[in-house]
């Protein structure tokens, strides 16, 4: 049977409401080519993410494979260690709000 493609419409949608940005936390030119590169980055994500909601993936099971595909990678590039300590850090940056796109985009 061929794969049917099915137009969903989902008001809790996250990525095609607001373009997401990534803060600027640094003034160094070097930190802000990594900073724009992320952000190209980031638009090409949202971009499939989008696409993807329209294909009828729920938006739960693409935060879900996206945060696998990300610690995946970082292991792969750090070692378990190194991502193990990034991703400890993580809850007080959500805390702070750094995760927020109502919070970056107002």
């Amino acid at each position: 049977m061929p794969h049917q493609r099915h137009r969903v419409r989902d008001n809790r949608r996250q990525m095609r409401s607001n373009k997401p940005r990534i803060p600027n936390f640094s003034g160094d030119a070097g930190a802000n080519q990594h900073r724009e590169e992320r952000q190209q980055a980031l638009e090409y994500l949202a971009e499939a993410w989008n696409t993807a909601e329209d294909d009828g993936v729920q938006s739960l099971a693409l935060a879900h494979a996206s945060l696998f595909a990300a610690i995946a990678t970082l292991v792969r590039a750090h070692g378990e260690d190194a991502t193990a300590l990034l991703v400890g850090g993580l809850p007080d940056r959500i805390r702070s709000g750094e995760y927020n796109l109502d919070r970056l985009t107002h």
